[in-house]
């Protein structure tokens, strides 16, 4: 069996089911939008390199932007639930299969550290007093990626899932050191400080016991970066056959409790159970406490007012593709839900929590009402008027008759 032919296959039926759905996505206005946010964007950068502040923290910026890029890794196996019986007797062989994975992991997350570091370079020169060099950083930055890339496939293997937890913390901490020391110390101290760290950690690596091919780990970790490209192609057009991970989240487990148990709430009860457990929920908070960090940057100029705006409105993006959580499940098909209840509950539930996030996201306003009170209320007005914006659009949505079955 050629196992490299096998991912191959396997890889290439995946993107053929993707493709076909590519259309859609470009119809929808994603690439009006994304060209109008970089033109934003590059404006934005351009006024910030010609007037940068002189208390700019940008070693904490370069940390901040870069150890994600840096030190978050992942594969496509493209594994299936059968070849825990079908490639069990390969599983001495299984390097062949996986390698192309790791290779190809690595390469498009590469890409993207060095589009943040290209990025942010020019800021970085104009504001530290001693920067660094931009080819030796860009080479350790290579090195925490292929360490921490390397460090979760051991995590994947370990036998024990605490450990597992304790391992993915450690990789994060390692990196985070090893990319602070690069910002915050001369070059050759910090390379032998990174040096012996990085020996440090592959040594732990070897010391919880792990099994030679995680199958089943394997599976479900694919199962769920399948659903995850699924979910993000939900946004624009309806995909059949998306399944939603669900997280513990115990924090969150008297959310939603109090609601009235009727059949006019039935469904936003359950609606909000399943965002608290679900992924949207996830991306939704990374978004917004990444737009509330920036706007309390700018709160004092209007360039703060267009980063609310905006990141609100990507998490109303987000939260648009509830409306599509449960198109599927049988059991909504047999319990007895008044008429347009999904719909008007999916509508109420997502402009109640824009609201929410649009007082997370402005609060830093608040902060200047005494400078710059019109400004600072108008633009918490905006984030409301745009919550509201979103609602309208739900509606309008809820009155095709599919949309609520």
């Amino acid at each position: 069996m050629d196992l490299k032919e096998l991912r191959r296959q396997r890889r290439s039926r995946f993107m053929g089911s993707m493709i076909p759905y590519v259309g859609y996505v470009i119809r929808s206005g994603v690439a009006m939008v994304l060209l109008m946010v970089l033109i934003v964007f590059s404006a934005w950068y351009t006024a910030l390199l010609r007037d940068i502040p002189a208390d700019l923290p940008i070693r904490w910026i370069m940390l901040v932007l870069l150890l994600p890029a840096a030190v978050h890794s992942s594969f496509r196996t493209y594994l299936q639930s059968p070849d825990t019986i079908f490639l069990l007797p390969q599983g001495h062989r299984m390097k062949a299969y996986f390698a192309p994975a790791w290779v190809s992991g690595n390469v498009w997350k590469l890409l993207r550290m060095a589009f943040i570091l290209i990025t942010l370079w020019p800021l970085y020169i104009r504001t530290d007093a001693s920067p660094q060099s931009l080819l030796y950083t860009a080479l350790l930055l290579v090195a925490v990626k292929l360490l921490s890339s390397y460090g979760l496939w051991r995590e994947i293997a370990m036998l024990s899932r605490p450990a597992a937890a304790g391992y993915q913390l450690l990789r994060w901490a390692v990196g985070g050191l090893m990319l602070a020391a690069w910002l915050w110390q001369p070059p050759l101290r910090a390379l032998l400080f990174a040096a012996l760290l990085a020996a440090a950690y592959i040594a732990a690596l070897r010391v919880p016991g792990r099994h030679a091919v995680p199958w089943e780990r394997l599976i479900a970790t694919e199962k769920n970066q399948g659903t995850r490209a699924l979910m993000i192609l939900g946004w624009f057009v309806d995909v059949p056959g998306r399944e939603q991970r669900a997280y513990a989240r115990r924090y969150l487990s008297r959310w939603g409790s109090g609601i009235a148990w009727r059949r006019d709430s039935a469904y936003r009860f359950l609606l909000t159970k399943s965002f608290a457990r679900g992924d949207v929920f996830g991306i939704v908070m990374r978004i917004a406490l990444l737009g509330m960090l920036l706007v309390l940057w700018n709160r004092s100029s209007y360039a703060g007012t267009g980063i609310y705006l905006f990141f609100l409105f990507l998490t109303g993006i987000q939260l648009s593709s509830l409306r599509k959580l449960h198109s599927e499940s049988f059991w909504l098909t047999i319990y007895p839900l008044p008429a347009g209840s999904r719909a008007d509950s999916t509508t109420q539930f997502i402009f109640r929590t824009l609201l929410v996030l649009a007082l997370l996201l402005g609060w830093p306003f608040l902060l200047t009402v005494g400078e710059r009170p019109l400004p600072a209320i108008g633009s918490l007005l905006a984030g409301a008027l745009l919550a509201f914006l979103f609602k309208l659009y739900m509606q309008r949505k809820s009155v095709d008759p599919d949309d609520d079955l």
